[in-house]
C-alpha cells in the first residue's frame, strides 16, 4: 500500500434509487464497495460497529459528526477484523486522544482495506435512508459513478433472503473461558461478538463455540447445561439450516438463550416468522419496555429483520411469549417459551461501550442453567 491514509481524492456515493453523496474518499479504493446502507446513532464505539459481524455486507453511515477522535486498540474488536464492507462519516479526525489508543482510525481501516468516504452530509444522508428506507449503496472514486458501476450496483443482491450467517461462522469448534468453570455453555456461531463471550466468562462459564451449522447430535454430546444462540448478519429465514437443530436441543430440555440473530431464530424455530424493517434499529439509544415489570430499558440494536408480533402474542408460534416490545415502532424485542426454558432478546445486553440496562439477562441465563 502506497501513500497515508489521509491522502484523500474526490468520491461518492451512489445510491440505488440515484441519489448521489459527494465526499473524500481515503485512498486506495481496490475496487468499488457495493452493499446495503445503513445507518447507526451510536455516539461512540465505532471500533466495536466496524468488527461487529452482524454489519457483514453493510456500508455504515455514522450519524455523530466526527469520528476517530479516540483511537483504535486491539481489545476492544468484536471480532479479528472490521466486518463492514465501508464507512461514511462526516469527518474523520486524524488526530486522536485516550490512554488506551494504539493507533489512528483511518490506517487501521486502510490497513483493513475497508473505504472510508468523509466530508459526506451525513445528516441528509439519514434522513434520506429514514424515508425512503435502507438500500444498496456504491462508493466508489472520482465525481460521478462511471456506467460499469452503476451496473455493479444493480447487481448487488438484496439482504433479503441471504444467509451470512454461514460466511461469518467460525471454521471449527474453540473454547473460551476457564477449562475448569462450573458452566459448560455451547455457543452456536451466527456471528458471535466477542463481548458476549467475555461476559460468560466473568460469570464463571466455559463456552465452547461452534460452527453454526453443527448437527444438534454433536452438540448434545457435549452434556452443555445450555446453549447459546449469538448474533449474526443477513435474513433469519435464509438460514434455513438453524430451526431444525434448535428445535432438537429444546425437545432435549437444555435452556437456551438467543441474542439478535438467535431471538429471531427461536421466532421462527417455534412457527413464527421474520420482516425486513423499512430502515432497521442500529445505535445504542433504542427504547424497550418489559411488560411484564412495565420498566423501560435503553439498549443498543443493530438489526435489519424483526419477529413478527406485538403485545399479543406471535402469530404462528402459540408456544411463544412476547416479553419486550420497542418504544418506538412496536416491534418485538423479547420472547419466552411458555413452558420450556427458553428466551431470546432482539437487543444487545452485551453491549460495549454500552448502555448496560439489559445485562442482567445473562444471569437470568445461569439461573436456568443452575436450576437444572
Amino acid at each position: 500500500m502506497t501513500g497515508s491514509p489521509f491522502d484523500v481524492v474526490p468520491g461518492f456515493l451512489l445510491l440505488e434509487d440515484g441519489t448521489l453523496f459527494h465526499g473524500r474518499l481515503h485512498a486506495p479504493l481496490e475496487a468499488p464497495a457495493v452493499a446495503e446502507v445503513v445507518f447507526t446513532t451510536s455516539m461512540s464505539g465505532y471500533q466495536e460497529t466496524f468488527t461487529d459481524p452482524s454489519y457483514r455486507g453493510q456500508i455504515v453511515v455514522m450519524t455523530a459528526p466526527m469520528m476517530g477522535n479516540y483511537g483504535v486498540n486491539s481489545e476492544d474488536p468484536e471480532s479479528a477484523r472490521p466486518q463492514v464492507a465501508g464507512v461514511v462519516v462526516r469527518e474523520l479526525t486524524e488526530s486522536y486522544s485516550n490512554w488506551r489508543a494504539e493507533q489512528g482510525l483511518a490506517p487501521w481501516l486502510a490497513a483493513a482495506k475497508v473505504p472510508v468516504l468523509s466530508e459526506v452530509d451525513t445528516r441528509r444522508l439519514t434522513r434520506h435512508l429514514r424515508t425512503v428506507g435502507v438500500m444498496r449503496g456504491l462508493i466508489g472514486r472520482g465525481q460521478e459513478p462511471t456506467a460499469a458501476e452503476r451496473a455493479e450496483l444493480a447487481a448487488c443482491p438484496s439482504m433479503a433472503g441471504l444467509d451470512l450467517a454461514s460466511r461469518v461462522t467460525t471454521d471449527k469448534p474453540y473454547e473460551w473461558g476457564d477449562a475448569k468453570a462450573a458452566l459448560h455453555i455451547v455457543a452456536y456461531d451466527y456471528g458471535i461478538k466477542r463481548n458476549i463471550l467475555r461476559m460468560f466468562e466473568d460469570r464463571g462459564c466455559r463456552i465452547t463455540v461452534v460452527p453454526s451449522t453443527t448437527p444438534p447430535a454433536q452438540v448434545l454430546a457435549q452434556k452443555p447445561d445450555g446453549v447459546f444462540l449469538s448474533n449474526g448478519p443477513g435474513d433469519p429465514e435464509a438460514v434455513t439450516y438453524a430451526p431444525g437443530a434448535i428445535k432438537a436441543i429444546a425437545d432435549a430440555g437444555l435452556p437456551i438463550f438467543g441474542i439478535c440473530l438467535g431471538h429471531q431464530l427461536l421466532g421462527i424455530t417455534f412457527g413464527g416468522q421474520t420482516r425486513k424493517l423499512p430502515f432497521g434499529h442500529r445505535g445504542g439509544n433504542h427504547p424497550v419496555k418489559d411488560l411484564a415489570t412495565g420498566e423501560v430499558m435503553i439498549t443498543s440494536q443493530n438489526h435489519g429483520f424483526a419477529v413478527e408480533g406485538g403485545e399479543q402474542g406471535i402469530p404462528g408460534a402459540p408456544d411463544l411469549q412476547v416479553t419486550h416490545l420497542n418504544l418506538n415502532d412496536g416491534t418485538v424485542e423479547g420472547l419466552r417459551h411458555r413452558s420450556k426454558p427458553i428466551f431470546g432478546v432482539q437487543y444487545h445486553p452485551e453491549a460495549a461501550p454500552g448502555p448496560h440496562d439489559a445485562v442482567p439477562h445473562f444471569d437470568e441465563f445461569l439461573q436456568a442453567m443452575a436450576a437444572r
